[in-house]
């Protein structure tokens, strides 16, 4: 029996020799877990900032794309809508009205606008064939700008209304020299 207790009082020392050692070892675990948490708590939040930096950036592409659109809507539009719009210089001074369009019948695409200027009443109007890129349209204004004064405009090549340019070959002579007049490519 002596042997017995001696055993459960070795067992009990040993329990009580080692207890402090398992107390170590789980407050050590019980701070790994807790560091560990604390990292992934750090990770979650760091993962929310970028999945708002990816929405702001989504929703800046979206109005991005909203906008080029817009733009694009604006590049198109009905012939009978440009014919009779206004033509005005940065200083917004008028510079006539469209009267007309001029269209490359190879590509299909706008390569004048013609503008009334000057006269009275419609008449004496002398008119111009302004290259389609020297003009800029205002979009809630609803005209178009051209970057030139009256006086300027005045000198520019021009035609009056019974001798339009009747041939192809007769616009393409005068491409070049109103592409230079107007500081476009022709």
């Amino acid at each position: 029996m002596k042997t017995v207790l001696s055993m459960v009082a070795l067992s009990f020392l040993s329990a009580l020799a080692l207890s402090p050692v398992r107390a170590d070892e789980v407050k050590d675990k019980q701070k790994d877990l807790i560091e560990k948490q604390q990292e992934l708590t750090k990770k979650q939040e760091e993962v929310h900032e970028k999945q708002v930096e990816l929405n702001q950036a989504n929703q800046e592409v979206s109005i991005e794309r909203g906008r080029e659109a817009n733009k694009s809507m604006q590049q198109i539009s009905r012939a009978s809508k440009i014919t009779g719009a206004k033509v005005k210089n940065t200083t917004g001074d008028s510079l006539g009205d469209i009267k007309d369009l001029v269209i490359d019948p190879q590509n299909g695409q706008v390569v004048y606008a013609v503008v009334s200027f000057g006269g009275l009443m419609g008449m004496g109007d002398k008119l111009f064939a302004i290259p389609w890129r020297a003009l800029r349209w205002t979009s809630p204004r609803d005209y178009y700008i051209l970057d030139l004064d009256k006086e300027t405009l005045k000198t520019a090549p021009g035609f009056d209304k019974r001798h339009w340019p009747e041939s192809s070959e007769k616009w393409e002579e005068q491409r070049e020299a109103l592409g230079q007049f107007y500081r476009v490519a022709p």
